[in-house]
């Protein structure tokens, strides 16, 4: 049971999952900030690949600065950083500023995903570590939601924007983040003493060589890659097979994130009442159902059902994965989720390779290289436990 304390402590925990989605930001704000600095392609899509390359270099370390301070104070530097992330664009918008802002906003998001989660088994002390991870994964989604009319509302005058137009979104989104490093650092949380010598960088990469460890990092991957690689994808195919512009096919980026944060919010409370590796399973098999409506599916309401069913099916796989993994070694939680959040590098990995694959065959050769992520995470059910929860 949670007691009164840790049910005290998960109000901050889960502001600060709130504040985990701001980087999502970085989608709209890239394309405002090539309109105003008149930027090409390519150089605009230097801000938003940056987060990902910040989890590939900080995520291990992160574990490993764990081991020092502890989670909490780990989850308070992560805020700091993103806390001054925001506060730069409100200065102005320069390049230059731009760049720096988006890096910290990257390099402070890779701290709290690996710091946050073990933090949350921290407060749970046990049980339903899977169904809060998830819960958190919706609050993060509402950030995540509401960026864009955020800077749209600013940029067309219909909120105050005290001068700021679009950027008054980091203006918000400053005073939540203050308001979280505020609200966690007077919250009491009682962490247990590390044991021993901190881990070093070899034996984090080490821990790969434990099955669990390294088939739920896989997992991530998977999870990540299919993600990204759904909304690039699905517009195109709705513009494929439907002739559609890309302004109404645009939806079904939309559709995708409704449902996946429908999958989160619905995830948490299935995740409390029927084993986990059930929920896994019917999660894998309707992202099955979505490859193949994706690959052969010619009717608008077949793609919409499989844009449908790939975001609550995937809702879901991060928190299941980095929980098995997390409880798989638990003397190593930190550098485990160290491990399990550089995973996120999927996320760049999966869309490369769709990209080969339908300038050669179509966008049927993108559903494909999701569909393999899909089949590998059918050979992850097995490693599942069949208890109720993790």
């Amino acid at each position: 049971m949670v007691n009164k304390t840790s049910k005290l402590a998960l109000l901050p925990v889960m502001l600060c999952f709130f504040c985990m989605g701001f980087v999502d930001l970085v989608g709209i704000a890239s394309n405002y900030v090539k309109a105003d600095l008149q930027l090409s392609d390519s150089v605009a899509n230097i801000f938003p690949s940056l987060v990902f390359f910040w989890f590939l270099i900080f995520s291990v370390p992160t574990g490993m600065l764990m081991n020092k301070i502890g989670r909490k104070k780990t989850v308070l530097l992560s805020l700091v950083v993103t806390v001054v992330s925001l506060l730069l664009p409100i200065f102005g918008e320069t390049f230059p500023i731009m760049l720096v802002s988006f890096s910290l906003l990257g390099i402070g998001n890779a701290l709290m995903q690996t710091s946050l989660n073990p933090l949350v088994s921290t407060v749970m002390g046990g049980g339903n570590l899977a169904s809060t991870l998830t819960f958190g994964q919706f609050i993060k989604a509402i950030a995540s939601f509401i960026a864009p009319y955020l800077a749209m509302w600013g940029a067309t005058q219909a909120m105050p924007s005290f001068g700021l137009d679009w950027r008054v979104l980091f203006c918000v989104f400053l005073v939540v983040g203050i308001a979280a490093t505020l609200l966690l650092g007077l919250t009491p949380i009682e962490e247990e003493r590390m044991e021993g010598r901190a881990s070093t960088f070899v034996e984090c990469f080490k821990l790969l060589g434990t099955p669990i460890v390294l088939l739920s990092f896989l997992g991530i991957m998977c999870h990540v890659g299919i993600d990204v690689g759904t909304n690039t994808t699905a517009p195109k195919i709705l513009m494929e097979r439907l002739h559609l512009t890309l302004n109404d096919a645009a939806f079904a980026t939309s559709l995708y994130f409704i449902f996946r944060t429908i999958g989160c919010l619905t995830g948490s409370f299935f995740l409390r009442i029927m084993p986990t590796r059930t929920f896994f399973i019917v999660s894998v098999c309707m992202m099955a159902l979505s490859m193949v409506g994706l690959a052969v599916g010619t009717e608008r309401w077949m793609l919409y059902t499989a844009i449908a069913l790939v975001g609550y099916g995937n809702s879901n796989i991060f928190s299941i994965c980095f929980a098995t993994a997390l409880e798989s070694l638990p003397d190593k939680q930190n550098e485990v989720s160290g491990l399990m959040i550089m995973g996120l590098f999927g996320g760049t990995i999966f869309p490369l390779l769709m990209g080969f694959m339908s300038d050669g065959m179509g966008q049927v050769g993108a559903v494909i290289v999701m569909a393999v992520g899909v089949a590998y995470l059918f050979t992850y059910i097995k490693r599942l436990s069949p208890n109720p929860s993790l």
